[in-house]
Order: C-alpha cells, then structure tokens, then sequence
C-alpha cells in the first residue's frame, strides 16, 4: 500500500512539474487597460492581446492615439509590443506579474515614460 501512495505521489509531482511551463504559456492573452504617463501627458490605453505557441504577440490597441493593431514577442515575463500611429511607432516594453503589467514605453515624437495597468478578468 505505501509503495502505490508513493508512486501516485510521483506521478502527481510528475504532472506538476511538466504542466506548469504549459499552463503559464499564454499568461499574456486577454484585455489590458494600462495607464500610460509621459512625464505630464498620458492616458489610458486597451490592449486586446493574444499570446502564440512561438512567443508572438498580437493584439490591438485603442486610446489616445486611435486604434491599431499590435505585434510583439513575449519571453516568460518579459514582454515587448509596437504599433504604427499618428505620432509614429509606439512601443512598451515591460514585465507581467500575473494579472499586472508595467515597464517603458515610447509614443514617437510625443515623448517616452511609463506604464502600469492590469488585465480584466
């Protein structure tokens, strides 16, 4: 009986130690309202973002600066993405902390700052 207990307790951590690089992928996907500060300007913006198996990300963006949509790479945490706007190429780049985002970002000739927000459940 004990030598069974034991071999469910291995398969279980087995189970465990194999799914989590699974279940965190795709931690990104979902809608983010982040708040965006420019040094004085700044706003708020919506990304709806959808992390791929290769580490892509898509998305689009609405806010100050219109609507457009998104591209980027995500690397466990860390996170990267860019549109075309009127103010030229915007960027943010950042860390994902389960269900909050922050890091830098640059609005094109409008200036660079910061961010911070977290995803909507």
């Amino acid at each position: 009986m004990q030598l069974s207990r034991l071999f469910l307790l291995l398969v279980v951590l087995a189970v465990l130690v194999f799914a989590a690089p699974a279940l965190a992928k795709h931690h990104v996907n979902g809608t983010w309202t982040l708040t965006v500060d420019l040094g004085g300007q700044g706003g708020e913006a919506t990304f709806e973002l959808e992390e791929k198996e290769d580490g892509k990300l898509t998305g689009t963006y609405s806010g100050a600066a219109g609507e457009a949509d998104v591209s980027g790479t995500v690397k466990g945490n860390e996170v990267e993405f860019s549109f075309d706007s009127q103010f030229g190429e915007v960027s943010y780049k950042g860390t994902v902390d389960g269900d909050t985002m922050s890091g830098t970002c640059s609005y094109g000739d409008v200036g660079e700052g910061t961010f911070e927000g977290s995803k909507k459940s």
